[in-house]
């Protein structure tokens, strides 16, 4: 028997030591997010963004050293698999007060699956399912603030409860004219209500932590009244003289999906439980799946377990097939999807032709990059799995082949039970929110008759419409990337999507440079006949070298589209925007990129009544 009390002990120490590792981690992570507050009291903008990019990494460190620490204190990797199931309890038992069980347990499994073999990730060892409810956590006397608070503006103005709700975040700066603020958000909240009659619960519920994004601080939630209830983000930011206001009220959930897009950088909010913020929400946007609101909350890993467990259940539930995903195929990236799924995974080939010349190592760099920046709604996030697990007879022929074809190195086709239940393992994936990439887009338009100005067919108005839409919203994804110091690299129609939405986002990120590293340059004159009369290129290019004016043959060859595109965007062919971009970011402006349309500010509202 004293074998087994020793198990029991030693499986007792390493789960307690677990959750040390966890709570430390989670004790950064919100002292880092809670700091955001005073960066943009101070307008630190800089010091935002490199917050924002240092804390992606404090997941992996914390893993690391956690289980750094099991191998030196108890040897967890030589520990029978008895005791990792008496761990696995133990840690269960311990997290039945925690305010953050669904994250402590997703550790677990990061911290267990660095220690044990591949082999050994089963139900017995790991969390397949969550173990421990979130419901109601935020009742807990013992929670130091509500996830929420709620204002009654029945006896008083709303414009008064509005200022109250504003005030009770104390924010270190003064505001330039809060009492007119606070009167547009009134007649906005009003001019939503309409007409309808105030009941008894009529408040405003607002979510206690704000939301931190680059320059930009939202104070987040819902005003109900009767069966009705309307999620709202107010932003809140500097004006030039270094005062806040309040610029606008968004409203629905549809503003709050572009608020929360998966193409804009993780939000910073001190959360004591965020099952909480997820399920408020939730409820304003339900739309929205719960793992892409943990990654805009800055959790990415729990985001990818709701992702992943998402992913087994639709596959349980549906009987098509992975295919080659449709549109003109990459020459770095293999993309494949699942046409009932919202998704698109992307293998890095292991051969490039012509005239690319990268390595897997550099463009894993280049989503790195992305996953650290800025992405201002112009570039979408990205999953990355490594020895991912498909089953074998739900993957088209065509594709199997193309995978061995492109990318041996990163298939295996295993047995691995021995009852002829064969799967597909991939080694590394990407996977992004699928979007219908613009060339097929604009394609549409075309075949419609939308580049035909003499037809004027009902389908042909739509199509000039969708091209005009499409042609203006590349326009602005390129400027967006270029205030935020990307330069896409490949600007082909092909590398950049439409979401829901209608916006533009740009994914193919094995050539994006920062626009500080870039040098643009006009084309060379020619010297003489011969160099005019060249159909080479005559003159010395760089490795970085960008000219501009060379944009047009690639993507203006269809006239409705040029037309378009020089109306609006014809300084992109200009050298001297593209410099002059250069010239202000490395002189440290950081510019603002608002995640809704000017006319929605309130300063425009008023410029224009």
């Amino acid at each position: 028997m004293f074998p087994a009390r020793l198990d029991s002990s030693v499986a007792y120490e390493i789960a307690k030591a677990m959750l040390d590792g966890f709570n430390r981690h989670y004790q950064l992570f919100r002292t880092e997010s809670a700091r955001a507050k005073h960066r943009f009291e101070t307008a630190d903008w800089h010091g935002q963004q490199r917050a924002q990019r240092e804390r992606i990494e404090f997941y992996a460190l914390r893993v690391r050293e956690a289980s750094n620490r099991l191998e030196r204190e108890f040897k967890a990797g030589e520990q029978a698999m008895e005791v990792w199931q008496q761990v696995k309890l133990h840690y269960i038992g311990l997290l039945v007060d925690h305010h953050q069980p669904e994250l402590a347990e997703t550790f677990f499994n990061s911290v267990t699956t660095k220690i044990l073999h591949r082999s050994y990730f089963h139900n017995d060892f790991i969390f397949v399912r969550p173990a421990v409810s979130t419901e109601y956590i935020e009742s807990d006397p013992a929670q130091k603030r509500p996830t929420y608070r709620a204002y009654y503006p029945r006896g008083t103005t709303l414009r008064d409860s509005l200022q109250k709700m504003v005030r009770d975040f104390d924010l270190r700066v003064p505001f330039d004219n809060l009492e007119r603020d606070c009167d547009d958000v009134a007649r906005a909240m009003e001019q939503r209500l309409g007409n309808a009659t105030l009941r008894a619960n009529f408040q405003i519920q607002v979510l206690s932590g704000l939301f931190f994004r680059n320059k930009g601080c939202y104070i987040v939630g819902k005003l109900i009244n009767g069966f009705n209830a309307n999620g709202f983000a107010l932003p809140v930011l500097h004006n030039k003289a270094g005062k806040l206001v309040i610029d606008a009220a968004l409203f629905g959930e549809d503003d709050l999906l572009v608020l929360f897009s998966f193409a804009r950088a993780y939000f910073m909010v001190d959360m004591e439980i965020p099952s909480a913020y997820v399920q408020f929400l939730r409820s304003m946007m339900p739309r929205k799946p719960r793992n892409e609101i943990y990654n805009a909350l800055g959790l990415a890993k729990q985001g990818k377990t709701l992702f992943y467990r998402d992913f087994l259940h639709h596959l349980r539930h549906s009987t098509d097939r992975f295919r080659i995903a449709p549109g003109i195929k990459g020459m770095v990236m293999l993309v494949f999807d699942l046409p009932s799924f919202p998704y698109v995974f992307k293998v890095i080939k292991d051969f490039y032709p012509p005239p690319k010349d990268t390595t897997r190592e550099q463009i894993m760099d280049k989503y790195q990059l992305v996953k650290h920046h800025d992405r201002v709604g112009r570039m979408a996030d990205t999953l990355e799995y490594s020895k991912v697990s498909f089953p074998r007879d739900r993957f088209d022929e065509e594709l199997l082949a193309e995978l061995q074809k492109f990318a041996p190195s990163q298939l295996e086709i295993s047995d691995p039970d021995g009852a002829g239940v064969a799967e597909v393992v991939l080694k590394h994936v990407y996977i992004e929110r699928r979007m219908i990439p613009l060339n097929i887009y604009l394609q549409e338009a075309f075949d419609a008759g939308g580049a035909n100005p003499d037809d004027h067919s009902p389908a042909a108005l739509r199509g000039r419409e969708q091209i005009a839409r499409g042609v203006l919203e590349y326009g602005r994804a390129i400027k967006d990337l270029v205030a935020a110091n990307i330069f896409p690299g490949d600007m082909l129609w092909k590398n950049f999507g439409i979401t829901r939405h209608g916006k533009v986002v740009f994914y193919d990120y094995d050539e994006i440079e920062y626009i500080t590293d870039c040098n643009f340059r006009r084309v060379p004159l020619p010297r003489n006949e011969e160099e005019e009369m060249s159909g080479d290129i005559w003159y010395s290019v760089g490795p970085r070298d960008v000219f501009p004016e060379t944009f047009a043959p690639f993507l203006l060859g269809n006239p409705a589209v040029r037309e378009v595109f020089m109306q609006h965007h014809a300084d992109l062919l200009d050298v001297e925007f593209w410099q002059g971009h250069k010239e202000r970011i490395a002189a440290g402006h950081v510019h603002d990129i608002f995640p809704y349309d000017k006319t929605k500010r309130f300063i425009y509202a008023r410029n224009h009544s």
